[in-house]
C-alpha cells in the first residue's frame, strides 16, 4: 500500500511533463493525456508483479512506448482508409515483411540499443530519444530540459556516440 502511494506522489508529481512529453511525440493534447492514463495503470500493475528502482523512468519509458505504438497504428490505419481496398493493403504489408532472419538480427539489434539507451544518465536518454525518436528541435529539448541549446545538443550527440560504441561492441 505504501508504495502504491509512492507511485501516485510520483504520477501527481510529473503527469504535466508526462503529458507535454507524449505530446511532443503525438502532438495532440487529447492522445498525449490518454497515453499518460495508460502508463500509469501500466506501471501500477508492473508495481504489483515486481519492483524496479527507476519507476520515474520506468514511467517516461512507458509514456514514449505508447506513443511510438500509437504512431505506428495510427499510420497502419492511414494506410488502409488512402488504400481504401484491402487486398491491395494486405499484398502492400505481406511485401513489406521481412524475412525470419532479418527479424532474429534486428530483434538483437534493438536489444542492444535498449541496453545502451539504459545506460545512459536520464536527462542524455530523454534528449537523445526527443531528438531521435520524437523528431525534435534542439531548442525543444534544451527547453522541456530547462538547458541551453548547445548543453542539449552535447547530450544527444554523446548518447549517439554511446550508442555507437556498444552497436559496434558487439
Amino acid at each position: 500500500m505504501a508504495r502504491e502511494g509512492t507511485l501516485l506522489a510520483l504520477y501527481s508529481v510529473h503527469r504535466r511533463d508526462l503529458v507535454n512529453y507524449a505530446k511532443r511525440f503525438t502532438g495532440d493534447l487529447g492522445r498525449a493525456e490518454d497515453i499518460v492514463q495508460e502508463a500509469w495503470l501500466r506501471l501500477e500493475e508492473a508495481s504489483r508483479k515486481s519492483s524496479f528502482h527507476a519507476p520515474r523512468s520506468y514511467l517516461y519509458s512507458i509514456v514514449r512506448n505508447l506513443a511510438f505504438d500509437g504512431s505506428r497504428r495510427e499510420r497502419r490505419e492511414g494506410l488502409h482508409v488512402a488504400l481504401g481496398d484491402f487486398d491491395t493493403v494486405a499484398k502492400t504489408v505481406a511485401a513489406a515483411q521481412p524475412d525470419a532472419e532479418q527479424v532474429l538480427a534486428h530483434h538483437e539489434e534493438i536489444d542492444q540499443l535498449r541496453a545502451a539507451l539504459a545506460e545512459l544518465p536520464e536527462r542524455m536518454r530523454i534528449a537523445f530519444e526527443m531528438h531521435r525518436f520524437g523528431d525534435r528541435k534542439l531548442r525543444e529539448i534544451a527547453a522541456f530540459l530547462g538547458i541551453s541549446v548547445a548543453s542539449a545538443g552535447l547530450l544527444v550527440t554523446e548518447a549517439l556516440e554511446h550508442c555507437k560504441e556498444r552497436l559496434n561492441r558487439s
